[in-house]
């Protein structure tokens, strides 16, 4: 009877758990328990997925003979697919390197050294595309920054998939083109200057570039407005126009230098006096709680030049030195605009501070000097002589540098004379609904350089041949002013790296090897054991 008791028991727990598993298939019940809930879509994905109105087409170019870390992105991605299908109608194709060429598609080209001491070179598409009605868009899907290693190269890229691809399809559904606009007439940066910055910037917005004149209507139609490094000082005019823009909720991308410079002079003779850049905007920044001082920051924490170290006739000898005057600007790793996003670089960068402490603004910090560092103020001089390295000298930490304000703000004109000749006025408003503006003292942190009549990304370094992150946050920045907050705060998700010890697992690789084929034999034993020794006491 007790054994009768026992097989009814083991029959009803079967059927229960063929029951649950089969509930939980039907209904496509998945339960994450990861600490880091790497399979689990962020609210504002799904949200988009939602939003979905025709089936998506998503090609998978990642294929073919990979390696171990290339697989676990393929398959991460298929992953992802398969739980954007449980929201939106999704057909996944594989695709071929035919394929990828007709999209005109660039390779990566992996060179893997192999156990017998060969070098294997292979050619991979680490891209997916996502076609919806009639548009197509292309994804990228390898982050590749060359500070790191490969395996974080590879954990990064996984981390980052929800968001590219929820921006992408946020991107297809848009029914209208958002505009944005590069604002000329004081100097500013050229086209030329930031093509790097204008091309991935054209992948979500319709590029413009404009003189403001005498419309008042003329920003209306754009999210967001650029001011790449000005020259010379705006009209009060312009500043109305701009003043007004941001109180009918527009929002602006002030990329300033704190002092005035020149680089040619700097070239030519080794030095350039630094003297305080007035842009007629001081007062107007005021207003809307921050300040641009007219200084520069040296940081020991820089990127190199190099230098002639010879003496006399000497053959010459170029070494690299630090350029203090070149910082690597920290990013916050709490606001989404620069979360994951790596050091940017800066030349000739200027300090800000936040003023106003009850205007009922929130101001959030998104770049700053390292732990040591030093101001230099104008007027002055800069010389590529001084590569002053005494760690005493930089005394000061984390200077701010680029800063995200957000709330309701302050008309410059709520009290002040009207300018004359503005036509197409909206109503006056003296206080702006609800919006937001990014300021950064350093405007040469958009500018790209050209190499053989051809662009360098925004953030190269030709000497150290690195990427740093100025075109992510550049991008990220007009994202978010442009209105994707929910979109950027996909950035947050974080996928933890669980990395092997290569010299650990070589020293003690018998060990472990030992280790993995007895223990499991012993367990079995010891459960044997014990199962044995209950089944005689109960029933013998």
């Amino acid at each position: 009877m007790q054994r009768k008791s026992k097989y009814v028991f083991l029959i009803v727990s079967l059927v229960l758990l063929g029951s649950i598993g089969l509930v939980a298939f039907l209904l496509r019940v998945r339960v994450d328990l990861t600490a880091d809930k790497r399979y689990s879509l962020h609210d504002s994905f799904k949200q988009v997925l939602q939003e979905v109105e025709e089936p998506l087409e998503v090609t998978l170019f990642l294929n073919g003979s990979l390696n171990s870390g290339f697989r676990k992105l393929r398959n991460a991605v298929a992953d992802l697919v398969t739980e954007m299908q449980v929201y939106a109608p999704i057909k996944y194709i594989e695709g071929t390197k035919e394929q990828a060429k007709k999209l005109e598609i660039t390779p990566t080209v992996i060179h893997e050294r192999q156990s017998d001491g060969k070098t294997v070179q292979t050619t991979v598409y680490p891209y997916a595309a996502i076609g919806y009605r009639d548009r197509l868009l292309c994804v990228p899907l390898l982050h590749n920054n060359r500070t790191i290693s490969g395996e974080e190269n590879l954990n990064h890229s996984i981390e980052m998939l929800e968001f590219l691809f929820a921006e992408t399809i946020h991107t297809l559904q848009l029914p209208d083109v958002r505009k944005i606009a590069f604002l000329e007439g004081h100097g500013e940066l050229n086209e030329r200057d930031v093509y790097d910055l204008t091309v991935q910037l054209a992948q979500y917005f319709d590029v413009d570039r404009g003189v403001i004149d005498k419309d008042a209507s003329v920003l209306n139609a754009y999210k967001t407005i650029i001011v790449a490094q000005p020259q010379s000082k705006f009209s009060e005019r312009d500043k109305f126009i701009v003043d007004q823009y941001i109180m009918h909720g527009g929002s602006v991308l002030w990329l300033m230098d704190g002092v005035r410079f020149s680089s040619d002079m700097l070239a030519k003779d080794g030095y350039t006096p630094i003297i305080v850049q007035d842009m007629n905007l001081n007062d107007m920044f005021f207003r809307y709680g921050v300040r641009i001082n007219n200084d520069l920051v040296q940081d020991m924490q820089c990127l190199p030049v190099p230098v002639d170290v010879s003496q006399g006739d000497a053959e010459p000898n170029f070494q690299p030195l630090p350029w203090t005057y070149a910082p690597l600007l920290l990013t916050s790793p709490s606001c989404p605009i620069t979360r994951n996003v790596m050091q940017v670089k800066g030349t000739f960068a200027s300090t800000l501070n936040a003023v106003g402490e009850d205007d009922g603004l929130a101001k959030t910090l998104l770049l700053c000097t390292s732990s040591a560092s030093r101001i230099t103020p104008a007027p002055g001089k800069v010389d590529l002589a001084d590569f002053t390295s005494n760690p005493s000298a930089f005394k000061w930490s984390y200077l701010p540098v680029g800063v995200l304000v957000e709330g309701s703000f302050p008309s410059f004109f709520a009290h002040r004379m009207l300018p004359d000749s503005v036509e197409n006025m909206l109503p006056l408003l003296k206080q702006s609904v609800e919006t937001k503006q990014i300021f950064v003292a350093c405007g040469s942190v958009a500018r790209n350089d050209w190499q053989e009549n051809m662009p360098l990304p925004v953030g190269y370094d030709r000497y150290t041949k690195m990427q740093l992150g100025n075109r992510d946050f550049l991008v990220n920045a007009v994202l978010y002013l442009a209105g994707d907050q929910a979109l950027i705060a996909l950035r947050n998700k974080v996928v933890s790296l669980r990395l092997i010890n290569d010299k650990q697992a070589h020293l003690q690789r018998s060990t472990i090897q030992i280790a993995s084929i007895t223990l499991p034999l012993l367990l079995l034993l010891i459960i044997g054991f014990c199962f044995n020794f209950v089944h005689r006491k109960k029933y013998i």
